[in-house]
């Protein structure tokens, strides 16, 4: 840890000299300047605690350079206060930090921050933090840092000066103050002027460098300055020494044979020259750059190979030829190795470049190192030898007085540091007494385009496991760049030596603090006739004079007088800013070229396409045409005044493509700054940009309330569930029937008719019953398919003899069956009947009946028992014997035991046969002396099937032929009419199909109330709220995936006319945002529509009669998921758990209903009424709103036309199609964006044509998960790809001829043009693509296309193996976008284009001929799972492997190879093509082996 907080943390008393800096750090803003080790990380502690104290209502903010000092001082600070200390770095989430939300939580819960200063800059520069009101204190850690452009600098001139003063010694308060400020540094120097750099620094920072007077004694007692020594080494031949190695001699023959020309990268510049037009502003970038190169010979081969030269010569020279030797080596070694399609340290060079670079480094003839000791011990520089001696005198010092040693080597090149450590591990007097570890710098920035960054990837071991083996002992010498000056945790050295000459005062003070235990060195290394004794008094002089400065009581009194700041000239033109009032979010021109690159680094990434901006300056470097010029030509620099204009991607509107600013700069930069700044503001005005400067990332949270939010956080990456009142009560009394008009007597009388049931019976209910489009269905195994319907009477008012009448049968009906689970007293039903016609009739003969039986069974037992169904039932026998056997029963019910009911059949008279006698007998096994009397019974038993309404499935036939004899003695009869047992079985299916009809037609007449909503057919509304668990033989599902595609579609077109500025990256966000399931459930409870949901379960065996209850209260809604943890507690009566995905997929089931019903102005309205969060308006007025904004065209491509007669349509306004042909790439004048607004839209347009097809297909009834794979294959980027390069118009020309015998004639000849061959582009490697992927498409043409035409599977691995770039899918989707809005959206001409691309006729066999679509490795998967005798299933295994430029994929089942495939590896694509290959040449063997693996497709 840094000494600085090692004190801090083992600290137990604060020291004198610590409470003096405490002290003055309290009355003014202070740097405190003390040495390394002297505990300056301690007094900031202190003075946190202090703040945090008596500042309750702001953070105070900790900062440090770099991450790794931020972490450590974060720990040592939470270590020592009992506060809550937060750390914030943009390697943490950086995307999080971009939710003001979030600042704010941090803000409210941490009382100390920590960060590195830019973190704070950008939040102070985005409106996150508010410099004056949010902070009390400032802590700058390594303050010397504070000046020209650093972030510490960036914060007090652009937020700081800003606040209001802060009187003196005053804690005063307010939103708007100066935060305190406190500075630690151990140099506050820079330059070589100690007051100049004093003064800029103090005029920074607001704050007086100080540093302990009183007490200053002390501080030395527990500074331990090194002793100070120095090493002379001959002065080296920087001519001759290189020449000692070999590989360097034979790595510059290489370089100096390199020919500029024949580099790939000019060769590219040259050929695009060619092809553009020398008026474009492209054509103007690339001279400039093909001039650049072949000026400064700068190419990454040419500019690689010499750095790796010069490098290798210095290491040479510095190091030895030894250690020079081995550089080269390993480093070609190591480029040789990685040479691959995409090494790291090649970035995105192409592919001819690597090549180029590979070529040159393996002309490079390499001689072996020697790791002999003689070979070493030669191939040493005099430095490197004076080196180890000074290194082993050290260790044998230290080791002569007990203590460990350890030392550090500075070494100023990364090179260097790995050609001295290597050295040092090998040389036979170093390699066993020293553990040598390596410390380079972390910048894995892939910005950088140097060849050497390959040396990043030869350290042997990381940063932080180098310094955990330096602290306990198992490394003692670090070889290390800068990057162990300061900032990083290396402990306290024994000795520290430079192998470079400090560069600055910073750098000399710094490494020299490294050494800070007792009787350490600091040793120096001067080459011998150097100017070593001037520099070592120069730093001596430089650091008296700092001292000097520190305690001058004059200085501090001249300086706390001074009234003004002295501005910096060099930073005074940059005070231009554009602030965002709202959020105080800030713009600066240092600030502008950063967010300007961030914002196009966040655009939709499109193949090869440059996102970035891109400047052209003014006047430019060289003239037009430089590169052409003879040898000698001279070259006159340009000295400005210098303008630039940016130019951004294509994505965006004309408007803001282009953004300029005049030749009146004085340097290039402060143009480009400029430019800079414009295009961004220019960028907010357009709504590009949100309050606090940033991209719309967060544009989802935009107009969106506290409770969306946390659903967002809660339940979005999670299936919540949302606490809702219960769903409707159908059966429900009107809570005031005044106010309708309806007395106590009045009832709502229903008709209903069964088939099979001769008479009609009314039905009474308190709520009306809709009249159905369609009569409902019963299914069961004696009577088949049977309709039913309740057709309304109206309203009437009944006697109390008629509700009384209609309660006792009701009754009855009810009792017989469910009587178990009834109150008999209780004839207060939700819903009544009454029979009419015969059925009145007979039910007057059995009411007869049933009196007679009731009296036979007073008389003879006394008062029947009552609340059950015995009172509907009497003995077999006697009602036999009494009423001469009449046939006229229905039910009979076995009363030995199994109470089962039967249905009656016959009295039979004629004896048994003894296999009927036995079977009979052992019916009645648990009754004693069973006698068989005669007549018997005969009977079958009732369907155990009790849910008429779900269809029959499997074996229909029915059990009526099972006939069994009973005896009458030990059975009971039902002493009910033959309809009204029918009606008493079927009746919970009647009602439960009412119950939901009648809550369907309440959501359509409250919810739905509008003249168009309320017409969706019942049948519609029904379906779309039942959910799946509800066990109805219909659900929402299929509506729900209709509804889906519908809904992403009409919002689309929403956002597309709201937002004519947004590119595809932004309406694909805030479209995902507004159709998440989270925003629809949201949607869904503040429309109460969880109350109309059909989610219980019809049991019929568990049913029992509806009783009235109080009208449904509604709850409040809670989404808090519930906790694993915690009990789960038991649901109240009137809640019940509804996922969050229900509640969605109802709203979007809805939707999908309105848009059969109505087509997709109905679904608007739809959308409309249920208040998604965006304005809906009809899709026609979208439409023409966008239309209008399309402006017209005077010079249109040729090519138009060729598109058109391809598509079968002809645009009016071509720009739409000039559009969706636009490519990002292209540097065309045209005012239009590129194709991906379009393609957006057609995405969406395809999706929604082929979705309804399939929901329609005739006789398929597909289910949701049918639909899906069928889409897929139908949408995706291969098969679209496929149809874009097999579409094509033949183009005829009439050419003269001359033949000696005819003479001159004219002939006519044909050519095709391709429909991708229309694509507007200017980048060569598009190019390229085209027409590779073309030639695999000429290969594969006839394979896919008999597969698609008569094959029976879907060719899957064919469409992959075009490994087509998706700018071919996306040329169909956005041509079918522009299609759509120039013929102001009628989907029956997107129909016909996609009827003429060929997309329907495929879709249509798909369906018809029900061709197997699943994806190959989803059926080997299929396979494997129904195929295992394992519970977990067989697993497929994928093996890749590449070697010589293939690739091969094998695919295993449980170890058994089943198949391998290879092809050339081009990328991931490539991957994928052998994998689908792999896995369809398995399915064939696995076919052929078993005949049950033909798991074809069937529909739902």
């Amino acid at each position: 840890m840094d000494s600085d907080a090692q004190n801090a943390q083992n600290a137990l008393t604060t020291r004198r000299y610590q409470e003096e800096m405490l002290e003055a750090s309290l009355r003014s803003n202070i740097i405190i300047a003390m040495d390394t080790g002297s505990g300056k990380t301690h007094i900031a502690v202190l003075r946190l605690k202090i703040e945090s104290e008596r500042e309750q209502t702001k953070v105070s903010w900790f900062m440090a350079p770099t991450v790794g000092l931020c972490e450590q001082q974060r720990d040592v600070i939470a270590n020592a206060l009992p506060l809550s200390v937060g750390l914030i770095s943009g390697a943490l989430e950086p995307d999080q930090w971009k939710s003001p939300n979030l600042w704010k939580k941090a803000l409210n819960f941490h009382r100390i921050i920590v960060t590195t200063p830019q973190v704070l800059l950008d939040a102070l520069r985005h409106g996150y933090v508010n410099l004056g009101r949010d902070i009390g204190l400032l802590v700058f850690d390594e303050a010397h840092h504070a000046a020209d452009r650093h972030p510490y600098n960036m914060i007090m001139r652009e937020f700081y000066d800003n606040c209001q003063p802060r009187m003196e010694n005053s804690t005063q308060e307010g939103d708007n103050v100066r935060p305190f400020v406190l500075g630690l540094t151990a140099s506050p120097i820079f330059g070589g002027n100690v007051r100049d750099a004093f003064k800029i620094i103090e005029t920074n920072l607001d704050s007086s460098i100080v540093s302990p007077r009183r007490t200053r004694e002390e501080l030395a007692r527990y500074v331990h300055r090194p002793e100070f020594k120095h090493i002379i080494y001959p002065a080296i031949d920087h001519k001759d020494a290189p020449l000692r190695s070999s590989n360097t001699v034979a790595l510059a023959q290489i370089v100096n044979s390199l020919d500029i020309n024949e580099d790939p990268s000019v060769h590219s510049l040259q050929e695009r020259l060619r092809k553009l037009s020398s008026t474009s502003d492209d054509y103007k970038r690339i001279d400039q750059k093909l001039s650049r190169l072949l000026d400064k010979k700068d190419s990454f081969t040419h500019k690689g190979m010499r750095d790796f030269s010069r490098t290798a010569k210095e290491i040479s020279s510095e190091v030895g030829p030894w250690a020079a030797d081995w550089f080269v080596q390993a480093v070609v070694e190591r480029a040789l190795s990685h040479s691959g399609p995409s090494p790291v340290f090649f970035g995105e060079r192409h592919a001819l470049e690597r090549a180029y670079l590979m070529d040159q480094l393996r002309r490079i003839k390499i001689k072996a190192v020697s790791y002999e000791p003689k070979e070493v011990m030669a191939g040493m520089s005099p430095k490197s030898k004076k080196l180890i001696i000074c290194l082993l005198d050290e260790k044998a010092s230290r080791e002569s007085q007990d203590e460990f040693y350890s030392g550090l080597v500075f070494v100023t090149r990364r090179d260097a540091v790995l050609a001295l450590a290597e050295l040092l591990s090998h040389h036979p007097f170093t390699k066993d007494r020293f553990k040598v570890g390596t410390l380079l710098g972390n910048s894995d920035s892939t910005r950088r385009n140097s060849f050497l960054d390959i040396t990043r990837t030869m350290v042997k071991q990381s940063q932080s496991a180098t310094l955990g083996e330096f602290r306990i002992g198992e490394k003692n010498l670090l070889i290390s760049t800068a990057v162990g000056e300061e900032g990083i945790d290396i402990q306290a050295c024994g000795c520290v030596i430079r192998w470079d000459i400090p560069q600055n005062m910073v750098s000399w003070a710094q490494s020299r603090g490294r050494a800070r235990r007792r009787r350490s060195t600091f040793i120096l290394m001067f080459e011998d006739g150097g100017a070593h004794d001037g520099t070592v008094r120069k730093w001596d002089a430089l650091e008296k004079e700092m001292v000097s400065l520190y305690i001058d009581e004059q200085r501090l009194a001249a300086l706390f007088n001074e009234d003004e700041k002295e501005e910096d000239p060099d930073l005074d033109d940059e005070k231009v800013e554009f602030r965002v009032e709202k959020t105080g979010a800030t713009l600066t021109l240092n600030s502008a070229i950063s967010h300007l690159t961030h914002f196009c680094s966040v655009l939709p990434n499109t193949t090869h396409a440059d996102i970035f901006p891109i400047y052209d300056i003014t006047p430019p470097d060289y003239p037009l045409g430089y590169h052409s010029s003879p040898p000698g030509t001279v070259l006159y620099p340009n000295n400005g005044p210098f303008g630039a204009t940016v130019l951004l991607p294509r994505f965006l509107p004309p408007d803001q493509r282009e953004h300029n600013v005049p030749e009146i700069f004085g340097t290039r930069t402060k143009a480009k700054k400029h430019a800079a700044f414009k295009a961004y503001v220019s960028l907010y005005h357009a709504h590009l940009l949100n309050d606090h400067l940033l991209p719309l990332d967060g544009v989802v949270e935009r107009n969106l309330g506290t409770e969306v939010i946390e659903l967002l956080k809660k339940i979005e990456k999670r299936e919540g569930l949302a606490n809702v009142s219960n769903q409707m009560d159908p059966w429900a009394r009107l809570k005031d029937a005044s106010d309708q008009g309806v007395q106590s007597a009045k009832w709502f009388v229903s008709a209903v008719h069964i088939d099979g049931i001769s008479s009609a019976f009314a039905m009474l209910t308190k709520t009306e019953v809709p009249t159905l489009d369609n009569p409902d269905v019963l299914y069961d195994l004696e009577h088949g398919e049977r309709k039913f319907d309740a057709r309304p009477v109206g309203w009437q008012n009944l006697t109390h003899n008629q509700i009384s009448a209609a309660q006792r049968y009701t009754r009855r009906l009810f009792s017989l069956y469910y009587g178990t689970r009834m109150d008999w007293e209780n004839m207060e039903y939700s819903y009544l009947f009454l029979p009419s016609g015969d059925g009145a009739t007979q039910s007057r003969l059995w009411e007869e009946r049933r009196l007679w039986a009731q009296q036979l069974e007073v008389n003879s037992q006394g008062d029947r028992k009552k609340n059950s169904n015995l009172q509907m039932l009497c003995n077999a026998a006697t009602y036999g014997s009494e009423l001469a056997y009449p046939d006229d029963m229905s039910i009979v019910l076995d009363a030995s035991g199994s109470h089962k009911f039967f249905r009656f059949r016959m009295w039979r008279n004629d004896a048994l046969t003894d296999e009927e006698r036995d079977a009979t007998l052992l019916r009645y096994t648990r009754i004693a002396d069973v006698q068989i009397t005669y007549p018997v019974i005969v009977a079958t038993p009732l369907p155990k099937r009790m849910n008429f309404l779900r269809p029959l499935t499997g074996d229909t036939s029915p059990r009526s032929s099972e006939s069994v004899i009973l005896l009458p003695q030990y059975t009971a009869v039902a002493l009910a009419s033959q309809p009204d047992c029918e009606l008493g079985l079927i009746l919970p299916s009647i009602l439960r199909a009412m119950a939901v009809n009648i809550t369907a037609n309440n959501l359509r007449s409250t919810l739905f109330a509008s003249k168009s909503l309320a017409s969706i057919p019942l049948n519609l509304v029904r379906n779309a709220i039942v959910a799946p668990g509800a066990n109805e033989h219909y659900n929402y599902q299929r509506l729900e995936t209709l509804g889906d595609t519908i809904l992403k579609f009409v919002t689309g077109v929403q956002l597309l006319d709201d937002h004519p500025a947004w590119h595809e990256g932004y309406l694909t966000r805030r479209r995902e945002h507004a159709v998440s399931n989270v925003k629809l459930a949201h949607s869904a409870i503040q429309k109460q529509l969880y109350t109309w949901i059909v989610r219980d379960r019809f049991l019929p065996r568990r049913w029992k009669p509806d009783y009235p209850i109080e009208p449904m209260k509604r709850v409040n809604i809670s989404t808090e998921p519930e906790s694993p943890k915690r009990k789960k507690k038991k649901p109240k009566v009137n809640s019940s758990q509804l996922s969050t995905k229900v509640l969605a997929d109802v709203v979007e089931s809805l939707i999908g209903a309105a848009y059969i019903a109505g087509g997709i102005e109905r679904s608007v309205e739809c959308l409309h009424v249920l208040n998604l969060g965006i304005e809906c308006k009809p899709i026609s007025q979208r439409v023409a709103s966008m239309f209008k904004r399309v402006e017209p065209m005077d010079d249109e491509p040729v090519h138009l036309t060729y598109v058109e007669s391809m598509l079968g349509y002809k645009f009016t306004k071509k720009l739409l199609l000039v559009e969706a042909l636009m490519h990002a790439s292209c540097q065309s004048e045209y005012r239009t964006v590129s194709y991906e607004r379009l393609e957006f839209l057609g995405d969406s347009i395809l999706d929604v044509v082929v979705t309804e097809s399939l929901y329609h297909a005739e006789g398929k009834n597909y289910s949701p998960g049918h639909m899906h794979i069928r889409k897929s294959a139908m949408v995706n980027v291969h098969f679209l790809a496929f149809i874009c390069l097999r579409t094509f118009m033949v183009l005829e020309s009439q050419m003269p001829r001359w033949d000696a015998a005819k003479g001159t004639s004219v002939e006519t000849e044909t050519r095709k043009t391709y429909l991708w061959q229309c694509l507007m582009h200017s980048s060569h490697r598009i190019l390229d693509d085209q027409i590779a992927t073309f030639s695999r498409f000429k290969r594969g043409k006839v394979e896919i296309e008999q597969a698609l035409n008569h094959g029976d599977t879907y060719p899957w691995a064919a469409l992959t193996r075009l490994q087509a770039p998706k700018f071919f899918s996306d040329m169909i989707e956005s041509l079918l976008g522009a299609v759509y809005l120039d013929c102001g959206g009628d989907m029956q001409i997107i129909c016909s284009v996609l009827e003429k691309l060929g997309v329907l006729p495929i879709l249509r066999r798909v369906v018809s001929d029900d061709v197997d679509v699943r994806h190959p490795v989803s059926r080997v998967a299929i396979w494997a799972s129904r195929h295992s005798q394992d519970e977990l299933g067989k697993v497929p295994k994928y093996t890749f492997t590449r070697r010589s430029g293939l690739i091969t994929c094998t695919l295993a089942v449980d170890e058994e190879v089943l198949a391998t495939e290879t092809g050339r590896y081009n990328g991931r694509a490539s991957q994928e093509e052998v994998k689908f290959r792999a896995a369809e040449a398995a399915m064939r063997i696995l076919v052929a082996r078993d005949s049950d693996t033909s798991i074809g497709m069937k529909a739902a």
